[in-house]
């Protein structure tokens, strides 16, 4: 038997139309039953928010756990990944392990008008679940055009010489900022936090030569470091040197200095006894200088009577060389 002839045969017989019909509204309203126990209940995941909405409107937020709603079409959830981290990737995409370049996105001009390539990571979350579902038609389009801009207004202003060697960091630093302040300018429900630049390097074609550059670059700091290590060892010798001959020449002062002093005090000493006694200082100082001057020596004087030149004989030679 069918299922029609089990719902409605009574006593043997068919329904008529009024019996159809409170069947149908019957079988109607056990389905609308059914639905709203099974649209009540929902749950909102650890990472998640639910966002409530009655006939279309926002009214209320929920956190992780099983929540009670009126069934739809009064109530309706949207459930979004408020706590997970995404990842925007600019300039190439990942697809099953393998990853494929995006050149209308990675190239780009620098400041001094040269072809670099610039590929890069955001990471984002949504922030606000309401203005993320209903601030903009397509939030994550927006977040792409807004990175493009943000890095391509930076490298616009920077030359490539420094994109491609030291400048990454700062260079990342700004593409961040500039990105943040585009956000929050759109204003819809998306936190910026990191942007991360993968690979910053000048095109195929001219990649040789931009390696020479770069390597005699590395050559000449290697150069610079190895001038600065000798200038490091020869500098401290040449300072001891110069501390030594100071020192020595100051050792030298103080002693030439004392003994000028002392010569200074023996001299005052010896004049003073002059000017007591002049004549006897003057003989005293006369033999002394004899003594000193002439040690030993053997001095003949001859009596000329007649009053001239005093001859020194030096008999002991003399007398030496007829032996």
């Amino acid at each position: 038997m069918s299922l029609r002839g089990r719902l409605f045969r009574r006593g043997g017989s068919m329904p008529g139309p009024a019996g159809l019909k409170s069947a149908v509204v019957g079988a109607v309203f056990l389905a609308i039953a059914v639905s709203a126990a099974l649209t009540s209940w929902y749950t909102v995941a650890e990472h998640e928010q639910g966002m409530v909405m009655t006939f279309g409107r926002v009214t209320n937020y929920t956190e992780p756990g099983l929540h009670f709603k009126i069934p739809w079409p009064v109530q309706s959830v949207e459930v979004l990944p408020v706590k997970k981290t995404f990842a925007l990737k600019f300039g190439y995409r990942e697809k099953d392990g393998v990853t494929v370049d995006v050149p209308e996105e990675a190239m780009m001009l620098t400041g001094d008008e040269n072809i670099v390539w610039a590929d890069a990571q955001v990471e984002w979350r949504v922030a606000d679940a309401k203005k993320f579902l209903y601030g903009s038609a397509d939030p994550e389009k927006v977040l792409v055009n807004a990175t493009s801009a943000s890095i391509r207004s930076v490298m616009g202003t920077t030359d490539l010489d420094l994109a491609i060697t030291t400048g990454k960091v700062e260079i990342q630093a700004k593409i961040q900022e500039n990105l943040m302040k585009l956000m929050d300018n759109y204003d819809v429900g998306v936190q910026i936090l990191a942007v991360k630049l993968q690979d910053v390097e000048p095109p195929d074609a001219v990649k040789a030569a931009f390696q020479a550059v770069t390597d005699a670059r590395e050559m000449k700091n290697t150069k610079i470091n190895q001038a600065e290590k000798y200038r490091n060892e020869q500098v401290p010798n040449a300072r001891g040197e110069a501390n030594a001959l100071i020192a020595n020449a100051e050792a030298t002062k103080k002693e030439r200095v004392a003994h000028a002093q002392g010569d200074v005090a023996k001299f005052n000493a010896l004049y003073i006894e002059y000017a007591r006694s002049k004549d006897i200082t003057t003989k005293r100082l006369i033999i002394e200088t004899l003594e000193q001057v002439l040690p030993g020596a053997e001095i003949y004087i001859m009596d000329q009577g007649d009053g001239g030149t005093v001859k020194y004989l030096p008999l002991r030679e003399v007398k030496g060389g007829k032996e």
